[in-house]
């Protein structure tokens, strides 16, 4: 992902329809000249630019009165990039949360690049550019495909500098959407054997632009890619969409849903550890495609247990006591001792937090870890002893502990070896 020069946003009423408009700033992002003899690939140039959202509804619980008006430049400008652009159609999903985001201190993210339809030549009329928007740390993200719209020319009709495109009388360039790819989440977490759905959709102008459709789901995880589904179809096909390719087993697709609302989400199931990574949804229409990236977190809560069930303290030797942690995912875990002595009522943390075996990795790649202590003859009678566990796939640490006990006196012994002693004589006497 390019890194973005600047972002943010204000907004403004338009009508009395319950609509308003967004203002992004935006970075034009070019690929420029290679480094030459450096030996490096090409370089990228960023251009400061406007994106114009026109009419995405308002909520009926809106305050309209707190919207700023956007003024186009009393003066056109030729060399100011600025977008316009209607939402109505197709309609941009949860295009709504981008109305407070500057003021929520959400970092909207705004990319725009020209873009060349397959078929077709580069620089032909009508023009076209993808815009890709999302806020940081929210589940909004969208691709959106512009096509220019035609501008009646006159002699005093200006031209972008930098685009070479005809400009609106209010210095703009008119666009419209014509197709969009969008995902709600960004980054998604689910359980070892869980199943998960990846959510992700499209959409495209009233007219369509091509019969068929294309979908493609593919898995990208440290350097390594594989097709998980391919599906193509007619958009008019009444039997529903026709799966020509998967990887994977227990990947699908709600047939029906794709067709009749471009909803391409794939849903996995009895996930592995090697289902992790970064999936991309790619959608062909036509001449054009676009897609969105989704991170799937494979995690699993790691099972916690002491080796001892009960401690009992010896006069002369330290004892030993180990915490497994046992098949979780990822790989970090944190270990920790406490100790809470019986007249005291706040844990402290144990002076030697003691060794760690090496992690074990199991068939499935979960993994394993001990923590060994000692624990000297020297601690009172009823302390009690806590391992804390924290890891990822945890809301909260676990915890599991033991209670010191007091070590058996000597009479103990002579009272038990009295017993013993009594009751094989009585045997024998009875045999």
């Amino acid at each position: 992902m390019i890194e973005v020069l600047f972002f943010g946003l204000f907004l403004t009423f338009v009508n009395a329809d319950g609509v308003a408009d967004v203002v992004l700033s935006c970075s034009l992002v070019e690929e420029g000249a290679g480094l030459g003899g450096m030996g490096g690939g090409a370089l990228f140039t960023r251009t400061p630019a406007t994106l114009v959202l026109r009419d995405i509804p308002v909520g009926p619980d809106e305050s309209l009165d707190t919207l700023t008006p956007f003024v186009p430049p009393s003066v056109p400008d030729p060399d100011l990039i600025l977008f316009e652009n209607k939402v109505s159609s197709p309609e941009i999903p949860n295009a709504g949360m981008l109305l407070h985001a500057d003021c929520n201190e959400q970092e909207v993210m705004c990319e725009i690049s020209r873009y060349t339809p397959r078929g077709l030549e580069e620089g032909s009329d009508p023009a076209y550019f993808m815009v890709s928007l999302s806020v940081v740390g929210f589940d909004f993200s969208t691709s959106l495909i512009l096509q220019t719209l035609p501008v009646d020319k006159d002699q005093q009709t200006l031209v972008q500098n930098k685009l070479s495109l005809p400009l609106s009388q209010s210095g703009t360039l008119l666009t419209k959407v014509i197709f969009l790819v969008f995902s709600n989440i960004n980054s998604v977490s689910a359980p070892l054997r869980g199943d998960v759905l990846l959510n992700c959709g499209f959409k495209q102008e009233e007219i369509p632009l091509a019969p068929e459709v294309g979908l493609e789901w593919r898995l990208q995880h440290r350097g390594k890619g594989r097709k998980v589904l391919e599906i193509k179809t007619k958009l008019d096909d009444t039997e529903g969409a026709t799966v020509v390719h998967g990887e994977r087993k227990g990947s699908s697709v709600d047939g029906a849903q794709f067709l009749s609302e471009g909803n391409v989400s794939m849903s996995l199931t009895e996930l592995k550890v090697v289902d992790e990574g970064t999936y991309i949804c790619t959608v062909n229409l036509g001449h054009f495609h676009a897609q969105q990236v989704i991170q799937l977190h494979i995690i699993q809560p790691p099972q916690v247990s002491l080796s001892e069930e009960k401690l009992v303290l010896s006069k002369s030797s330290p004892q030993t006591l180990s915490c497994h942690c046992a098949k979780y995912y990822p790989l970090e875990a944190q270990m920790e001792w406490f100790f809470l002595p019986p007249t005291e009522t706040e844990p402290k943390l144990f002076p030697n937090q003691g060794s760690l075996s090496s992690h074990r990795q199991h068939g499935d790649r979960t993994f394993s870890l001990s923590s060994h202590i000692t624990v000297p003859p020297s601690f009172s009678p009823g302390t009690k002893i806590t391992c804390r566990v924290s890891h990822l796939a945890l809301a909260e640490p676990l915890y599991v502990s033991i209670v010191v006990e007091s070590p058996r006196s000597d009479s103990y012994w002579w009272v038990l070896g009295f017993l013993v002693v009594t009751v094989l004589f009585f045997y024998q006497v009875m045999k």
